[in-house]
């Protein structure tokens, strides 16, 4: 019966791809390859894994149990198979929901823009608000510690703060980093241009690498640059200069014109015709979607 089934199963996977004959059969593969890296993507952020695991055993124990014509046992598990798709959206409601809720939030506006340009210049703003801030922070010895996601998803970090959503103005990020302030511990995240999060913890590995001078807010942006591709900028407050973090390296006591073009460099794509759709589709399958 079981070797019945896995040949079926088979026959069923080579006919789909025997009959390829049009774009639209194309675009079908194409699909699903996007769903399953959606779904993969999206266990791996999760305790998922652990219940694909036990689903995996669950797996096992049935094919032995129908090997063995165990009737009672078989029973059960075919009660089960019947209730599999109730049972996925129980045991995953969560992660329907969050795909879901991400689906529900995309700017389909800009989505299909072939000219990224209302986006670059969103992101323009963020960066010009982000180095004035920096400015008059770094003046006034304020500490502060700014994080800009780009295609690695911060998540884990985002849900450690407070969600904002906000437009990213100077006169915002002066406010939140204002000493005393409800929001002023932590790192800022900004994503796509907008303030998504404040008071976010990151955090810190034991380092020996790490020179002791290195504050706190400089080992959570080397840390938080570590391993991907965010970008964190700190202000200290002991000696007010700016400091930049890119793949866990830190670049210390660079002027505001050097961290602006640095952001312009790193943030900014270089070919301003690039689809649009093609990076939101991206920037969704990687949890890194608009929205939170």
């Amino acid at each position: 019966m079981l070797h019945a089934a896995i040949s079926e199963a088979f026959s069923t996977f080579f006919g789909v791809f025997s009959g390829f004959d049009s774009i639209i059969d194309v675009l079908d593969v194409l699909l699903v390859t996007m769903l399953f890296y959606s779904v993969i993507i999206q266990l791996r952020r999760t305790q998922s894994v652990q219940i694909l695991k036990g689903a995996f055993i669950a797996i096992v124990a049935y094919a032995v149990v129908s090997l063995l014509k165990m009737q009672a046992s078989k029973m059960i598990f075919d009660q089960i198979v019947s209730n599999i798709v109730l049972i996925f959206i129980i045991v995953f409601n969560t992660e329907i929901r969050q795909v879901l809720g991400r689906l529900g939030r995309a700017n389909w506006r800009t989505v299909f823009l072939i000219n990224s340009a209302e986006r670059n210049s969103v992101m323009s703003d963020a960066i010009n608000a982000t180095v004035r801030a920096c400015q008059s922070m770094s003046e006034d010895r304020i500490g502060s510690l700014i994080v800009f996601q780009r295609n690695t998803n911060l998540g884990d970090l985002e849900k450690s703060g407070v969600y904002i959503d906000s437009k990213t103005t100077t006169e915002m990020l002066c406010s939140i980093f204002f000493p005393n302030a409800a929001l002023h511990d932590g790192a800022i995240i900004i994503k796509d241009g907008r303030i998504i999060a404040a008071r976010c913890i990151v955090p810190l590995k034991n380092d020996h690498t790490v020179t002791e001078k290195v504050g706190t807010r400089h080992r959570a942006a080397m840390e938080v640059s570590r391993g991907g591709d965010a970008i964190a900028v700190v202000t200290s407050e002991e000696t007010g200069i700016i400091s930049i973090a890119i793949e866990g390296t830190l670049v210390r006591n660079i002027t505001d014109a050097e961290l602006r073009e640095r952001l312009n460099e790193l943030l900014l794509p270089d070919d301003e015709s690039d689809n649009g759709f093609v990076r939101w589709v991206k920037r969704f399958f990687t949890g890194g979607g608009s929205g939170r």
